[in-house]
């Protein structure tokens, strides 16, 4: 057979394995290509990308206008598919605000974020689930604009849609998955819709009972969030667990009654004990609700007047959510990339994830 024939049958069978539906399980080659997208929606200038190749599968069709808290999405096509692209952090203020915006609400429920404008959201059924105030708000300027850009795209035949987000973008992206899923099971959007995740160094975005929840939906091999373990970014926002962060049943709901029928001085003892182990958690995170929900909302209130907070979900237990792949360095990326405590972002940007994903497996 002729060579070029042989260029051009290579070439067809990777558009067509390209065109078909979209497969479950972390593809390396596939992350890194949604990788580079997420790269040009969150670049802010033309040098961040200097050292960052182009997509080569996909093609951008729309770029969002920034709203809410600096939020913005891009949509990308490719042949048999659309990658839904999140905006990260930016250096305004507001897009900051976001993050620290990490007082805990309810994952269902309802946000006024305008005069005579709501957002309606189910993100998880369990009424104990709680996601961030902050990325949530986010997700709500964002939602309706994605949505009726999937329903147009779902009238010309689309029917697999790859959700990304980096950094900030990635911890919206979770929430943008819930909130799809969910209006897909609700029958709002059509059932053969096809979703597939891919956050990287994306925070932690609600508590243990979202975790459940969000993997109960996507632990089929659809949803994903890609870290490199030297990256700080992942390890937030603090968390703090308290005794009512448990599941109803648990041994410490009966230690305040075995305390009463111990004997003295036993008991006096434990008492003491006791108080001593749970009042600090539980003020840490009444102080965690009242600087990063009560007075960040004074400040996000600059930003967006009309916007009402919800009552708050008491707990700040922040746990690691869904898949994670995780991209180990070496001698030699620390070589190319050393801890230095004055860059902080130093093994978070796009840079040094696209060296580790260069590593063999």
């Amino acid at each position: 057979m002729k060579p070029y024939i042989l260029v051009f049958l290579a070439a067809f069978t990777q558009l067509a394995a390209h065109g078909q539906q979209i497969e479950r399980g972390f593809s390396k080659d596939e992350f890194r290509e949604i990788f580079l997208v997420t790269a040009r929606t969150c670049a802010l200038d033309s040098g961040y990308l200097r050292s960052i190749p182009e997509p080569r599968l996909y093609t951008r069709l729309y770029r969002s206008t920034a709203t809410g808290l600096d939020n913005l999405w891009e949509l990308w096509k490719s042949d048999g598919r659309a990658v839904i692209s999140i905006r990260g952090t930016t250096e305004k203020a507001e897009s900051w605000s976001a993050n620290l915006y990490a007082a805990m609400v309810p994952a269902k429920g309802r946000l006024l974020i305008a005069e005579g404008k709501s957002f309606d959201y189910t993100l998880a059924t369990d009424e104990r689930a709680a996601v961030h105030m902050g990325w949530l708000l986010s997700l709500a300027y964002m939602a309706d604009d994605i949505v009726q850009h999937i329903r147009s795209l779902y009238g010309t035949g689309m029917r697999d849609f790859i959700l990304a987000g980096h950094s900030q973008g990635g911890a919206v992206t979770y929430l943008l998955t819930a909130y799809l899923y969910h209006l897909r099971q609700a029958g709002v959007l059509p059932a053969d819709i096809r979703f597939k995740t891919y956050c990287s160094a994306a925070p932690k975005p609600g508590n243990l009972y979202f975790a459940y929840s969000y993997e109960h939906m996507t632990g089929n091999g659809l949803a994903f969030n890609v870290v490199n373990s030297a990256d700080w970014v992942p390890e937030t926002p603090v968390s703090i667990q308290t005794l009512r962060d448990f599941n109803k049943v648990n041994p410490f709901i009966h230690a305040k009654g075995m305390i009463k029928k111990m004997k003295f001085p036993k008991k006096t003892v434990m008492k003491h004990v006791y108080r001593k182990l749970s009042k600090p958690t539980l003020k840490a995170q009444r102080n965690y609700e009242k600087y990063l929900g009560k007075m960040t909302y004074r400040t996000i209130r600059e930003y967006l007047p009309d916007f009402k907070a919800p009552e708050y979900y008491h707990s700040n237990h922040y746990v690691r959510t869904g898949n994670m792949i995780v991209l180990t360095p070496d001698a030699a990326y620390y070589e190319k990339y050393p801890d230095d405590p004055a860059r902080i972002f130093m093994h978070h940007f796009h840079q040094p994830y696209l060296l580790l994903l260069s590593y063999p497996e």
